[in-house]
């Protein structure tokens, strides 16, 4: 069975994730976990503080969701430099029923460690670009509401609250 993906407004996703040291048996353990979740909600992007553990992990796999070919673990994930900019709807598995257009830096290059404990260095753009940004940014405690407009994020959080109140989980 996959994890559970905590839901905003969990704390957790609010946090700071604590970088990673070694790449240990268990951090290859989270890292599967991480891709079956992913995979199991139809995701193209999970980071580790989504399924509780805040750590600097995160699992992208932009094929899908139909297809399943080019799953990435990236450790300790760094964007190291941005180029242009692009707008585009996001949505995210810890944000319930709800997309809003982002704007995001075009092109990136991220500097992270593969599971090996390998040095990688990924130029990306497009949805893989969007994808990268997006996960770096629930490492840093960031979900893409947090780029908002203030009101869009209060009729959000609104339903949120009204969820919470009846019981219903959105």
């Amino acid at each position: 069975m996959p994890r559970e993906i905590l839901k905003y407004p969990h704390p957790v996703l609010a946090q700071r994730a604590k970088e990673i040291t070694e790449i240990t048996p268990e951090l290859r353990k989270l890292a599967e976990e991480m891709a079956e979740a992913m995979y199991a909600k139809r995701g193209i992007g999970l980071a580790a503080p989504q399924v509780g553990e805040c750590c600097r992990l995160i699992a992208v796999d932009v094929s899908g969701p139909d297809e399943r070919t080019d799953l990435k673990f990236f450790v300790n994930p760094v964007i190291v430099s941005k180029e242009g900019q692009v707008t585009d709807e996001e949505g995210c598995l810890s944000v319930v029923n709800f997309r809003a257009k982002v704007t995001r830096a075009e092109k990136v290059k991220v500097k992270a460690k593969d599971l090996d404990g390998n040095e990688v260095e990924v130029d990306a753009d497009g949805i893989l670009a969007v994808c990268l940004q997006h996960e770096i940014d629930h490492l840093d405690g960031v979900l893409f509401i947090d780029h908002i407009s203030r009101l869009k994020r209060a009729l959000y959080d609104g339903k949120i609250k009204k969820w919470q109140k009846s019981g219903k989980q959105a």
